[in-house]
C-alpha cells in the first residue's frame, strides 16, 4: 500500500480548475541549488502552482543528495524530491529518506533499499497526487529491475481522476527510446511522465493520445556552459586523451532552471496543457505565459 502524506501549501494560490504542476529536472551542484532557492518561490506565486516536484539526485557536488541539501530544496518550495541512480551516493541519505517521506527513490532500485519509490501526497484543496520514479535499464551502469513491471501495480492502484487527482512518473534513464516506451505504457494511466538523467532538455513536450503529458528529458537545473553540468576542462581532457586528469566539478556560472509545466483536468486527472520550462541562464526562455 502507498502511504498518503498531507502537504501544507504556503507559496502561491490554488487555482479553481485543474491542478498546475511543475517538475524541475536534475538540480546540478551548488549553482543549481542556489537557483532553485532564489527562483522557485517566485514561480510558485506567479504561476499559481499547486504542486512542485524536483529531481535532486545531483544536487550535492554533482553526485547524490545530502540531508542538508535536501532540506534546502524542500524549504525552497519543492513538495517532493525524486532521486535516481545516484540516490545513495551521499550515505546520510540512507537514513534520511526513511525519516523524510517527501523523498522518493526509484521503485526498482533494490528490494532492500530504504525509503519508497511511490507515495501519494495531499496538496491544495485536499487533492491527492501520486509521485513515483523508476530507473531504466538501457545503457545504465547496473542491471536494475524491469521498470514496467515495477510501475504496473502502482498505476493500477492509483488511476488519475479516481484514487488520485493527478500522478507523476519520473523515468530516470539514458535512452530516449526507453523513456518514450514508459510514456506510452503509462498513457492514459498517469497525468505526467517525464524523463531525467541526461541533463539535456528535449524538444518533445506533448500530450500523448490518451491524455498523458510527456517529455523525454526535462533537462537540468544547472550551468549550460558546461558538459552536462560539469566544468568543461576535465571532460574534454578525457574525451581527447582517454585519460583522467582530475575530478569532475560542477560548473558555477549562470543557471537555467529546466523542467515541465502541466495543467490537469480535475475530472479525468489527465493533462490539458503542457509547456517546456527554461528560466534564466543561457538557453532560450520558455514557460507558461
Amino acid at each position: 500500500m502507498v502511504a498518503t502524506l498531507r502537504l501544507p501549501f504556503a507559496n502561491g494560490r490554488p487555482n479553481t480548475g485543474g491542478m498546475r504542476i511543475l517538475f524541475l529536472g536534475d538540480v546540478m551542484g551548488r549553482g543549481g541549488r542556489q537557483a532553485v532557492a532564489e527562483r522557485l518561490p517566485g514561480l510558485r506565486r506567479d504561476w499559481r502552482l499547486d504542486f512542485v516536484v524536483v529531481n535532486g539526485e545531483n544536487a550535492t557536488g554533482g553526485r547524490g543528495l545530502s540531508t542538508e541539501h535536501a532540506k534546502g530544496l524542500l524549504e525552497a518550495g519543492a513538495d517532493v524530491i525524486t532521486l535516481g541512480d545516484h540516490a545513495f551516493d551521499q550515505k546520510d541519505m540512507l537514513r534520511f529518506c526513511e525519516a523524510e517521506p517527501r523523498i522518493i527513490r526509484p521503485l526498482n532500485y533494490s528490494k532492500s533499499a530504504p525509503g519508497t519509490g511511490a507515495r501519494v501526497f495531499e496538496a491544495t484543496r485536499g487533492r491527492k497526487v501520486l509521485v513515483a520514479q523508476v530507473l531504466g535499464q538501457v545503457f545504465m551502469s547496473r542491471p536494475y529491475d524491469d521498470p514496467f513491471s515495477a510501475l504496473e501495480p502502482v498505476l493500477k492502484a492509483h488511476p488519475p481522476g479516481g484514487a488520485v487527482a493527478a500522478s507523476l512518473i519520473d523515468i530516470h534513464c539514458e535512452a530516449t527510446s526507453e523513456k518514450m516506451g514508459v510514456g506510452h505504457f503509462c498513457d492514459g494511466r498517469a497525468s505526467i511522465v517525464v524523463g531525467t538523467h541526461t541533463h539535456v532538455p528535449t524538444a518533445d513536450a506533448t500530450i500523448l493520445p490518451r491524455g498523458t503529458a510527456f517529455q523525454s528529458d526535462a533537462g537540468m537545473c544547472g550551468d549550460y556552459d558546461s558538459v552536462i553540468g560539469m566544468q568543461k576542462d576535465e571532460p574534454l581532457r578525457r574525451f581527447v586523451t582517454g585519460m583522467p586528469g582530475g575530478r569532475f566539478t560542477p560548473a558555477m556560472e549562470e543557471v537555467t532552471l529546466c523542467g515541465l509545466y502541466v495543467e490537469t483536468d480535475d475530472r479525468t486527472g489527465l493533462a490539458s496543457r503542457v509547456e517546456m520550462v527554461r528560466q534564466g541562464g543561457r538557453l532560450s526562455q520558455t514557460g507558461p505565459a
